[in-house]
Parts: C-alpha cells; structure tokens; sequence
C-alpha cells in the first residue's frame, strides 16, 4: 500500500511518499522535487505540470494557474474579484454564482469548475507518486490552509475523488509543519510543554500556528492567518513599479498585453530573489513588448520602501495567535519560518523584532508540509508501523447551528430562530457532539459560522431536514441530533434518532431499577457540550441530565425501556457538488486522461519514426554500408528520404495508426539488412561455443579417466557419432557461409546452430553426467556403516537425476534454507 502526502501550494506542488527508515519528496519528470500546479489547454490534449509549464509563454490564455484562490469561493467574493483581475486567463460567473474558468480546448471554447482543474493538478502528482513508487496511488494526506471555508474543503475532497484519489485526512499546512518539525525529536521534555511558533508566509497568503510539544505530542494552541499576504504581493509591488517606469521610459504598457505581463512578472519573482541575498538588482528583458528590450534596476531599500503596505500588515497575525494562545513572546521557545515568501530579508526582520530572537531554518520551507502529510498518512495507514506521536488538532472558526423554535413554545404564534455555538474557536478535530430536540414533526437546522468577519465569506453552511418521523403518543417527541467535525474539518449532521419510552410490566427489584435502563449513563463517549442546557426548545442538553432524569422517574415495579428509531436526515451544502455532478466529472476526466494519453503515444510513434528515419540513415554509410547492394542501399535511402519529408509536410498530423504503418513499412526494407549484420557479427563467438562443447564431450567419451569408466562404451560411441555430425554440418556450411559475401541472405544462421547445440547438450549431458551407481549396504546391518561417503553419494545420485548439468554440493543448499529472505517475508509492513 502507497502512503502519499500532497503539498498543493497556490504555484507548485510537492508530492512525499512514505517508505522504510523515512519520508522521501519524489522526483517529477524533469527530476525537480516542485511542480508547478498549472494546466495548460491546447488544441488536441491538455499539458499538466512541468509540461504545461514549458507552453505558458505561448499559449498564455489558456494555462490555468493559482486555482488554490478559485476553488470553492463565490463569484462575487471581493478578494476573488481582486485576484481576477492579475489572471491572464477568463474567469467568468457561472449560473450557480460561482466562478467558470474558459479556454480554448480541442477547437472548442470550453468551460470548467475550479473543482475540475485541482483535479486535473492532483492526477499529474498521483501520475508522479505512481511513477516513483510503481505502484497505484489512492489513500493520501492533503495539505489545505487553515482558513478554508467548509465548502473549500468539500471542494478539495471533490477534487481528489475525481483525480482518482481517496484522502484519509485533509490537513491544515501549519499543523503538517508541526507534525515534520516534532515526530523527529527525541529531546522534547516530558512534563513541561515546549511552545514553538511556525510561520509559513507562502506565495499569497501567510499563516501562523502556534503549537505545544511534549514527548510523543503535539497540541495546536492557536491559529490565525491573513489570506492575502504572500511572496506574489511583494512581486505584485516590483510589477506595479517597473510597469510604471516602463510606462514613462519606453512608451509601452504591458498591463494591455497577457505575455508582456506573465514575462515581467516572471522577471520580477526572479529580482526578488536576488534581493534576498545582495543589496540591489538589475532587470533585463529582450522583446518585452512592440519589439522594444527594456532595463531596470533597483537596490534592496527601494524594494522594502515600495513593498510598505505589504510589510505593515505581517505583525497582526502573530500578535493574534499570541494572544489566542494566551502566551507572551517570553513562552515562545523557538520560532520556525518556512514558505516561499518567508525568504524576504525585510520579513525576517520583523518576526526578529516581535518574537525577540531569530528565526530558525531548520526545516526545508518548501517541503515540510508534504513530508508532514505524508507521516500523517503513514499514522492512519495500518500498512506502517510509525513512531507513537499524537497530534491533537483544533479547529479556527467558530460553528453554529441555528433552528426555529417550537411554535406552541412562542409568544403570539412567532416562531424566533434560536443559535447554540456547536463547535467553538478552538474546538479538537475530529469531535462528535450530540443536541436534544423535541419536536412532534418534521424540522430543519442549520449550519453557519458563528464569525464571518475574518472568513469573509457566507454565513449559512448547510441546511438539514429531519424527518419525517411520527411519535407514537401523538405529541412533541425527544429527538436526539448528532453532529460531527470530522477529520477533514468539514462539519455536517451525522444522524438522528426518536428516543420514546416504553413502559414494561416486568416486576423489578427496586436496588436494580438503575442497572437495568437502557438508557446510558452518559451520552456518546466522544460527546462535550459544555454550554449546553437542555430546554424544551431544542437547545442541546448536557451529556449526565438526560440519563439521570429517566432514572429518577422509573417506578420501582415496572421498568422504562427507550426505544430508538433512526429519523430520515436530507443534507443541503450550498455551492457543493451533488453526487451525480461528480461522477460526471470523473466520467470527463477519465476521458481527457484517455485523449491525453492517445496524443501522448502519437508523439511517441511519429518521433519513432523520425529516430528511425536518421538511424537507418547514418547506418547505411557507417557499419551496415558492407551489408546492403549500392542499387538497394540508394532505393533505401531515397524512401527514408521520401519519409522525412512526408513527416514535415503532410505527416506533421497523423494519426497513431498512420505512425505505426509507416514505420513497418521502413523495417520491412530495413530488418533484413540489419538482420544480416547481426548475424555476421556475433557468429563467430556462437561457433566457437559449439565447437567447444563438441570439443569437451568428445575428449570426455574417448577418456580413460575412472569418473567415466562406469559409463557404457555404448553410450560413449553414441555422443562421438553425435559430435561428428554436429562438427561435419557446421564445416560444411561455415564454408558455404565464407564463399558468400555480406551483403547476400546468410545460410548460416544463428537459430540453426543454437539449436543444434541444444540438440548435442540435449543428448550428450545425461550420458557424460551419469552419477556412479552407490555401493552396495554391508550384509550384517548391527556394523555401524560410515555415514558420510554413503550420505555423501545418495544425496548426489538424488541431485543429479533431475539436473541436467553438474549441481553444486546439496549441503550448500541446506545451509541456505534458513536465510534471512523468509524472516523479511513474514514482516511484511513497513516503517516510517
């Protein structure tokens, strides 16, 4: 079984994989250990990753970049909108309210989801892993921002399904980075709770976490983030000051050109990086634009000075998690940077002035996430055996759940909608919590955030209906709800159950009344409600009340059994992807896989044929050139001729099939040539084999030595007839051969003389290899005989009468029997 983890950053990619002894990031085709997460559409097939990569400067309008900011967020979303705007692709609102990505694909102007272009990147790093590991890929760990919203994550999941994949857990970045940073240690104090702070400032957002290590723990003490502060903001800020001086100077505008702004943003992520290590930077660009090369430099100080409003904002979130923590910078042990645009001189400043000390760069900032997702995909593998390490995770934005009230329970018949905060800021991942209703009928509830200020994005989640269900006393019944935040961090009602009372006239001691309900005394064991109290209007109760109120009322000579019955529960997620729209994205996706698959086999026949074409080529003038007629060798080359330019006319597009004909109609001319210069050159090495077995039976036969004396002369004579004949046809036509020149069909062939000689072997082996008989046993069995020579020639008579050459000695054999091999076989899983 694969464990994989999956770092999808908002530009590139990072796949780790689990094996023995440790976490490995695996190579991409171009052996780079970062993939960039694009896809490029073109006209007959799609171009994911490094490929997509190599036709973005071409073909600009339709490759697909930063779809991390795209998925799961409404069209009219104002940070979404933001976002567009630097895209020089079309983003367009679909009629669901979300955004439509379009492109020019197989000739056709085609639209896509979000959802569908993650997917399409996870099935190129699914392609990676699988080609690393030689395996399928299916159970992975997905690394995803702290703040994704719950239809973001139902969004991820999707994707991931589609691509074929089956995630064990969506994992929030900074929790994987504590998780690589902590499994490791083998120093973490017992007792006392070591506070590390991760900083991960990635390519458009920044998050911090702060987290508490314990020996074999780690415990998630505050998250906070800001989800427009990455390294792309201060390459924003180089964009928006060289496009204005490239204004003034050179009289062009590449904010109205799609390439000449991919290009310079592309120059200034490059100066950027330059700035990190030297004070100032120069900037040149060939053909910008209008055929016009352009020239720019600037020193690290005016880079901080216009990157100002960027750096202004880096503080807030670490002031945030401090103070959510409830620490001060004096309980921070050691502060971890990582992320692509943590590499900024001027960031690294401030997080010093905060925290009081330097940050660390023990980890490597662009790999630390997959590796951290991959241990927790090893951690929920049963197929690996992994260090005992807990990670206990918290949840960052605050879930409520909203219902109407009971309208017999309301003042002048208006029913007020009532909220009970279920999962709070903080809350452990995954939890189950279960809320008491009664109700006489069917009812909704439904899920929300209980903050939007800092999500920014629609208050209500999902909506639930529960029911029907029919209470057998006619009234208002007691309906337990349970709710889940499960793994992923994506909360929905798991089910519900109509809990009713039966009465039973069963005599029953009255010290027994309490061991016999069959209502628990608590509620679910992965139940904490600890703000509820239960009402009558369906606020959740309190795990102890229920239990204990039914006890106290059973009577002494009856016992109470609850019954409990499953209450139908119909989900509605707004902006999710319903069931029957994912298999049908599957069902397309499996399709452009199959086109991009034929294209990719097509290229590979068409550059078959080109190879040939110039192998042959330089073949028929070097080593075959004694091996073919001049008539034939000039026919030959006209043909090849004749397809080179074929391949660069009307070839150029072809089919698959087309490919494949044409090149075996190449080999029909060509095989035998080559086929004759083969034979020539390894037939002599092939002779001399024969000739030397022809050479050793023979001798053997005609010895005198005591090892063949028991043979019959028979026999012997047998193998020097067969010598003989063997040897006089292979004189006979190893002369006819000689008399012929090269470039004539050869009548020795080397599937003729290999076969005669396993004709020789065939027959001579068993002869020449014939054991001694055993001596015979002594006639009074009470003499102690000498084991060994009889031991020693039984075993060899019983090994070589299946063999058919001389075995080494059977005690060899025995001594191998308990090697190491077996003890690996039966210890079949592995550790990470």
């Amino acid at each position: 079984m694969s464990v994989v983890g999956f770092d999808l950053g908002n530009e590139s990619c990072v796949v780790a994989v689990a094996r023995q002894r440790g976490i490995d990031v695996v190579l991409n085709d171009e052996s780079k250990r970062e993939t960039p997460a694009l896809v490029c559409f073109g006209e007959k097939q799609r171009f994911l990753g490094t490929a997509g990569a190599a036709t973005i400067m071409s073909n600009p309008k339709n490759a697909i970049s930063q779809i991390k900011r795209l998925i799961g967020r409404p069209f009219s979303d104002p940070e979404l909108q933001q976002d567009i705007k630097a895209l020089p692709f079309s983003v367009t609102e679909g009629p669901d309210g979300f955004p439509l990505i379009n492109v020019q694909y197989l000739g056709e102007t085609k639209s896509f989801t979000p959802t569908q272009v993650m997917a399409m990147v996870f099935s190129d790093m699914k392609t990676i892993a699988e080609k690393n590991l030689n395996s399928a890929v299916a159970d992975c760990c997905i690394g995803i921002p702290i703040y994704f919203t719950d239809l973001q994550r139902r969004a991820v999941m999707d994707a991931a399904i589609i691509a074929g994949l089956h995630p064990l857990r969506l994992m929030h970045e900074t929790t994987a980075t504590a998780l690589a940073y902590g499994i490791y240690k083998t120093d973490l104090p017992e007792n006392e709770q070591l506070n590390v702070a991760f900083v991960d400032v990635g390519h458009a957002s920044m998050q911090v976490c702060i987290a508490g290590f314990k020996k074999g723990q780690l415990k998630v003490l505050a998250h906070s983030f800001d989800r427009c502060l990455g390294g792309r903001d201060f390459d924003e800020a180089l964009f928006q000051h060289f496009a204005a001086k490239f204004k003034v100077e050179y009289k062009i505008d590449v904010l109205q050109n799609a390439k000449a702004s991919l290009r310079l943003r592309a120059a200034c992520e490059k100066l950027k990086k330059v700035l990190s290590a030297n004070p100032e930077a120069p900037m040149n660009i060939e053909c910008l634009m209008d055929d016009k090369d352009v020239r720019g430099f600037i020193k690290r100080d005016e880079f901080e000075q216009i990157s100002i409003p960027v750096l202004e904002r880096v503080k807030k979130p670490l002031e945030k998690a401090l103070a959510e923590a409830q620490l001060t910078v004096d309980d921070i042990y050691a502060v971890e940077v990582v992320g692509s645009g943590s590499r900024v001189p001027a960031v690294i400043k401030i997080l010093t002035e905060f925290f009081g000390k330097e940050p660390r760069r023990t980890m490597n900032a662009s790999e630390c996430v997959s590796k951290g997702c991959a241990l927790e995909c090893a951690i929920l593998s049963p197929t690996f055996k992994v260090r005992d390490f807990q990670v206990q995770e918290s949840f960052p934005i605050p879930i409520a759940l909203t219902w109407k009230g009971a309208a017999q329970d309301s003042q002048n018949g208006n029913v007020e909608n009532q909220q009970s905060i279920v999962f709070p800021k903080g809350n452990p991942i995954p939890s189950v919590k279960a809320l008491t209703f009664y109700r006489s009928g069917t009812f909704t509830v439904d899920m929300q955030y209980a903050d939007v200020s800092e999500l920014k994005a629609p208050p209500k989640i999902s909506t639930y209906t529960i029911g029907p269900f029919q209470s057998t006393k006619g009234e208002r019944s007691k309906v337990k709800v349970k709710v889940r935040l499960n793994l992923h961090g994506i909360v929905s009602v798991e089910s519900a159950q109509l809990m009713e009372e039966e009465e039973v006239d069963v005599p029953v001691a009255k010290e027994s009344t309490k061991m016999d309900t069959d209502v628990p005394a608590t509620n679910e064991t992965d139940v904490n409600m600890q703000d509820a109290s239960g009402t009558e209007n369906g606020a959740p109760e309190t795990g102890d009340n229920p239990a204990q109120m039914e006890t106290d009322a059973k009577v002494e000579a009856t016992k109470k059994k609850v019954k409990k019955s499953n209450v139908p529960v119909s989900e509605l997620v707004y902006g999710a992807m319903l069931h029957a729209d994912v298999q049908k994205a599957v069902e397309k996706e499996f399709e452009m896989a199959l086109q991009d698959r034929i294209m990719e086999e097509t290229k590979d026949k068409k550059n078959a044929v080109e190879a040939y074409v110039y192998d042959m080529r330089n073949k028929l003038h070097d080593n075959l050139h004694e091996f073919v007629t001049e008539p034939e060798r000039e026919a030959f080359l006209a043909k090849l001729q004749e397809t080179e330019d074929w391949l660069y006319e009307d070839g150029e597009d072809e089919t698959k099939g087309v490919y494949i004909a044409k090149l075996e109609e190449l080999k029909k001319q060509g095989d035998p040539i080559e086929q004759r210069y083969k034979e020539h050159a390894e037939r002599g090495s092939v002779v001399d084999q024969v000739i030397s077995y022809i050479t050793w039976y023979k001798q053997a036969a005609a010895s005198n030595d005591p090892k063949y004396e028991h043979i019959d002369i028979n026999e012997k004579q047998k193998v020097l007839n067969e010598c003989s004949e063997v040897e006089n046809w292979l004189r006979e036509k190893k002369q006819l051969q000689d008399s012929l020149p090269k470039h004539a069909d050869p009548v020795l062939l080397l599937s003729d003389i290999r076969k005669k000689s396993e004709t020789l072997d065939r027959l001579c082996r068993p002869i020449m290899t014939k054991p001694k008989p055993a001596p015979p046993k002594p006639a009074t069995p009470e003499a102690p005989a000498s084991p060994a020579p009889a031991q020693s020639g039984e075993q060899t008579s019983q090994g070589s009468e299946n063999a058919t050459s001389p075995s080494p000695s059977p005690n060899a054999d025995n001594e191998n029997s308990d090697g190491p091999s077996a003890m690996e076989t039966e210890n079949p899983e592995s550790t990470a």
